[in-house]
């Protein structure tokens, strides 16, 4: 499927299309449907159960959106959060250096300064795409978005460009409520904010952009999960100045490339996450170390992760495991004059973090993208059932009123615990297809033996699967009890 074909999936079926479409729409601002709204929900309760619920200290916060400027110069935002912008001298257009090279096929480095940028467009006489242009000296461009605070506009803030820096304003006093545990974990689902240059391939590069990110808090000398189930599991990492993925153990990621176990630890757990929970193929996932120039100077251990979707060409970035250190801790007790160091023990230290960071509008866009099967007539969204938007459709096999009204009686039965939607247009045929193009896992038919007290099927409906269209009778009164078996996580 190629971007074209996604984006219209996504506008037929109710996932997600440009903001303000009656107007021309938003580069990089994007509105969900209904359908895509609840596949967003769907995924991010799926990553709250396994990365927080699941675990054991570890807690959901939610922050403001806006933060004043104080804590975005401590952080290094406000000096050191930009893109390089380059022009063409005839046409005006913005590009974002990086981006415009790689698709003309040059590469440069994610950490290129402007001077550098600049020889590398002299060398390759790089003109504009659009009208082969000139183009003009390339500079630093802050991405976040500024704004002032109360009505006299004295007070200088800004609409925040992670979700990170809330959980690190408020780690210690989360910290002191919580018992002055460590390790820590302190997550957070939002938005976050970013004035892309160019803003591109649907929900990948995003002004307005949904993350889900945990923060855990550690002493670095004291941390030892436990990797005994995971050492010998085989992970695809391609390593820094590596010519190609490498097929490793964790054991081996640890023992013969320096990886801190705590580390390697958290890579096999998202592992587990893409391709048991998500269900994406582990040909298809790999994780993608950063370093030299690409690395984010806080970083002490930098790996994306990265999935192998068709409609964005071949792998993309959906996620980073960080090592930050006590970066960010630091930064903020100089900048706040507050003292954010830990006592545990007798021993006084800055506890380092680990954050484990997920696009959630680009994970939303690969589920539907790896998932998403085209044969003949038929298009089907291959969800597992915990991720699907709508659990089970409910028709009446005809248009006839009993069955419509018992139909509906049903269906007003399952909706108060279920995702649930009734359906009487059309033929039978034409329900299930709109059913399976959403994910809908399974169809449920109110026909005549259901309501036929002489049938040997009376008080039974028909349940069809969407992925291999089989069918099976169950008992009316079993119906919730069914459905809640297939949709749990661990079915």
């Amino acid at each position: 499927m190629n971007m074209d074909d996604m984006m219209s999936l996504a506008k037929q079926r109710g996932l997600f299309w440009p903001a303000a479409e009656i107007y021309g729409g938003a580069a990089g601002l994007y509105d969900y449907g209904h359908v895509g709204a609840l596949i967003k929900k769907r995924f991010e309760m799926a990553w709250t159960n396994y990365f927080v619920d699941s675990r054991e200290n570890c807690y959901m916060l939610d922050a403001a959106t806006i933060l004043p400027e104080k804590p975005l110069v401590a952080s290094g935002h406000a000096a050191l959060f930009n893109d390089i912008l380059v022009a063409c001298k005839k046409c005006k257009t913005y590009y974002r250096a990086d981006v415009l090279l790689s698709e003309l096929g040059v590469k440069v480095s994610e950490g290129a300064k402007a001077s550098e940028i600049d020889d590398i467009i002299e060398r390759n006489n790089v003109r504009c795409p659009k009208d082969k242009g000139e183009m003009a000296k390339s500079k630093p461009f802050n991405m976040m978005f500024d704004l002032y605070l109360g009505p006299e506009r004295s007070e200088r803030g800004y609409l925040r460009p992670e979700t990170a820096q809330s959980v690190y304003l408020n780690f210690f006093r989360e910290f002191n409520i919580l018992r002055k545990k460590l390790p820590l974990g302190l997550a957070l689902i939002g938005k976050a904010y970013r004035n892309e240059i160019s803003p591109r391939q649907g929900l990948y590069r995003m002004r307005e952009l949904t993350q889900a990110e945990l923060q855990i808090f550690f002493d670095p000398d004291t941390w030892d999960p436990d990797t005994g189930a995971f050492l010998d599991r085989k992970l695809n990492v391609f390593f820094y100045q590596a010519e190609k993925v490498e097929r490793i153990t964790v054991k081996d990621i640890i023992e013969k490339h320096n990886i801190p176990k705590f580390y390697a630890y958290h890579m096999a757990l998202i592992d587990v996450f893409y391709t048991q929970v998500l269900n994406v193929p582990e040909s298809k996932f790999r994780f993608f170390e950063k370093g030299g120039d690409s690395k984010a100077f806080y970083n002490k251990v930098h790996m994306d992760m990265e999935v192998d979707v068709e409609s964005w060409g071949g792998y993309k970035e959906v996620g980073g495991l960080h090592y930050r250190t006590d970066y960010d801790l630091t930064s903020h007790s100089k900048g706040s004059n507050q003292d954010m160091s830990v006592k545990i023990e007798g021993k006084k230290f800055m506890p380092n973090v680990l954050e484990l960071s997920f696009g959630v509008d680009r994970n939303v866009w690969m589920l539907v993208d790896m998932h998403f099967e085209k044969g003949g007539e038929r298009s089907v969204l291959k969800l597992p059932p915990y991720l699907a938007p709508i659990v089970a459709g409910v028709f009446p096999l005809q248009h006839d009123k009993e069955l419509e009204e018992f139909s509906y009686a049903l269906y007003k039965r399952l909706k108060s615990q279920f995702k649930a939607e009734y359906d009487d247009a059309g033929s039978i045929g034409k329900r299930y297809a709109r059913m399976d193009e959403i994910g809908t896992p399974f169809c449920i038919t109110v026909d005549y033996e259901t309501v036929d007290k002489t049938s040997a099927n009376h008080g039974t409906v028909t349940v069809r699967y969407r992925d291999d269209k089989k069918q099976e009778r169950v008992k009316i009164e079993d119906v919730e009890s069914f459905l809640s078996r297939r949709i749990s996580l661990n079915a």
